[in-house]
């Protein structure tokens, strides 16, 4: 699934040619995706001016001239591309027409087309004044990179909680935004072994932690993502931050620090990586 860098990727390539512009057509081509989309659907969205596409997590939220919001959802296998007049971007010849369930056809000629094979994505409306009530993403906690996050935030939301330190980072109430390629990535460079409990990595270990999780989202949005599947940005291009990985996916290679080979064990029905030498 897209994580907090591939989606800020594809909000950054959505912007420059669908922002403070207005759409002309809007084509639906099925009644649903994950969930069904909303009622009167194409009417609601059809003539809306585009104002600013925003993101909370791994959520796109589209504000609309309606003064309601397009809240859109990548899923697993979500993909955005752009054609049309001034687009660079060719159609990718993996991709599957058939799989094209939604096209914004763009004031200036641009055609912005959601394809997403497996339907795991979804797209809502919601009013925009309300959207910090908007449910799926009110009890979020703060994103790496914001002001609200930190070591001292971490110490208070780890205190007393025996859940491995991985899976409390991938509790979107307490971290959002963060997935298992950058939590293995993060624990890895703080060198905190996935298995230790979350209460015990209070104080010097979060204060590693924190500046790592930043680091590596910063990293990864700078790289364009991570394509291990078929992520790709609007534009067509492939993000290349899986050139650098340290331990995801790489069981059995050696530790880039110490020569040790790379383990995998399975958290909560996720693989984790890690090197059980240099983390503890």
């Amino acid at each position: 699934m897209p994580e907090l860098p591939e989606v800020e990727t594809v909000r950054r390539g959505l912007a420059p040619v669908m922002e403070d512009r207005k759409i002309l057509r809007f084509e639906v081509n099925r009644p649903d995706l994950r969930f069904p989309f909303p009622d009167r659907f194409v009417q609601r969205v059809e003539g809306a001016t585009i104002v600013r596409i925003g993101r909370r997590a791994k959520f796109l939220i589209t504000q609309l001239s309606s003064d309601e919001a397009l809240i859109m959802h990548l899923g697993m296998s979500g993909r955005f591309t752009i054609t049309g007049n001034h687009a660079t971007a060719k159609r990718d010849p993996g991709t599957n027409p058939k799989h094209d369930h939604v096209v914004f056809h763009m004031a200036g000629g641009v055609q912005v087309t959601y394809n997403d094979p497996r339907r795991f994505g979804f797209m809502e409306l919601w009013p925009m004044a309300q959207i910090d009530a908007y449910p799926r993403i009110k009890d979020l906690g703060p994103e790496p990179l914001s002001n609200r996050f930190s070591a001292a935030y971490l110490d208070e939301a780890f205190a007393g909680k025996a859940t491995p330190i991985k899976s409390a980072l991938l509790d979107q109430s307490i971290i959002a935004g963060l997935g298992n390629i950058y939590v293995c990535e993060a624990l890895y460079r703080a060198r905190i072994s996935p298995r230790r409990k979350a209460a015990s990595v209070v104080g010097v270990r979060n204060a590693r932690l924190a500046p790592m999780i930043n680091d590596v989202i910063a990293e990864a949005i700078a790289a364009g993502g991570s394509s291990i599947s078929d992520f790709a940005s609007a534009s067509g291009e492939l993000g290349y931050f899986q050139k650098t990985f340290s331990v995801y996916d790489r069981e059995g290679q050696p530790c880039e620090t110490c020569g040790a080979a790379i383990k995998r064990l399975v958290q909560s029905g996720r693989s984790s990586f890690y090197c059980g030498n240099c983390q503890r």
